[in-house]
């Protein structure tokens, strides 16, 4: 029993794992992102992030922060309300294309 007990606490910190985007669904959706982060996931202007090859499980975390209003400065604002806009499955599909990309 004590075994079981140790195991299932384990288990508790473990981040729950969503359903792995779809990379070609998140290229599609892509229009709004690429004004500031390139058409490749490379930005232009230095002030903007590169998004190419960036961990997935980061984008995910990123863009749930900005939707929720936790992460804030920079160019928070415009992060916010594009991301408000964004299902659990738009944020999935985008983190993936962008990760995928080298």
């Amino acid at each position: 029993m004590k075994k079981l007990l140790i195991g299932l606490s384990l288990l508790a910190c473990v981040p729950t794992l969503a359903t792995a985007g779809d990379a070609e669904a998140g290229k599609a959706k892509t229009a709004t992102c690429v004004a500031c982060h390139g058409a490749e996931g490379i930005a232009a202007v230095p002030v903007y992030p590169n998004l190419a090859g960036q961990n997935e499980a980061y984008l995910v975390s990123a863009l749930k922060a900005y939707k929720s209003k936790e992460r804030n400065g920079g160019m928070a604002a415009v992060m916010q309300a594009n991301a408000a806009a964004l299902s659990d499955e738009d944020i999935a599909d985008l983190a993936a294309y962008y990760s995928s990309l080298k």
